[in-house]
């Protein structure tokens, strides 16, 4: 099915717990992969895995053709940033959110008007001197995404990130995430629940009682 695309990541027999059971899953770089099932059918899991957050019990996790175990988590995290359905804010303003996760990287810090850009862009209308605490829980999702977006990694993990957001600004912004992932030819792996995503999907996983019901290889 995608002849010609190497893996971002595989999986073969990989178990975690009662939560997951997968024989072999394939991802591929450089495209849209959308996660879909119940709660509680081993989504979350699965994208906590990616980016070693947690580690199964037996299985192996190639990233780019190399095992996970061996690739050093914070070279890894790097490289594969995930939003959480619940994000954190940190103290400060919306300034120091917004840069928090390029410290981690150490990365350059962006101008102010870079920084009211990427605001712009998650359809945050908030200044950088805010204080994110009184932010709504889809403020702070946005928030939390303008600041996984700046990091600019190989992989975007999004866990369920339009669950705060109406439908139309939800649809709206995964788009706009969906055409800037596009535009740099990077990976972009999204779990939701919502079945108007599947739209974005280059590649469509659904899930089941921590299983792959469909699709699992495709290489």
């Amino acid at each position: 099915m995608f002849k010609g695309r190497k893996s971002m990541f595989l999986l073969r027999n990989v178990k975690y717990k009662n939560i997951l059971e997968i024989e072999e899953l394939y991802i591929p770089e450089k495209m849209i992969t959308v996660i879909t099932g119940e709660s509680g059918s081993g989504k979350t899991t699965l994208l906590k895995m990616l980016n070693k957050m947690i580690t199964p019990d037996r299985g192996e996790i190639l990233f780019k053709g190399q095992p996970l175990e061996k690739i050093d988590s914070v070279d890894l995290r790097r490289k594969v940033v995930m939003l959480p359905q619940f994000p954190v804010v940190f103290p400060g303003d919306v300034r120091e959110n917004l840069i928090a996760g390029l410290r981690f990287s150490e990365k350059k810090i962006p101008s102010d008007e870079r920084l009211r850009e990427i605001l712009e862009f998650v359809m945050l209308k908030k200044s950088l001197n805010d204080d994110p605490e009184k932010f709504s829980g889809g403020e702070k999702q946005r928030l939390a995404l303008a600041r996984v977006l700046l990091m600019d990694p190989d992989v975007f993990l999004l866990d369920e990130p339009t669950s705060s957001l109406d439908r139309e600004t939800g649809i709206e912004i995964i788009r706009r995430v969906v055409d800037l992932v596009r535009k740099r030819n990077k990976t972009l792996i999204v779990v939701t629940h919502d079945p108007e995503l599947r739209r974005f999907a280059d590649r469509l996983i659904e899930m089941k009682d921590g299983r792959v019901l469909n699709g699992a290889s495709g290489h």
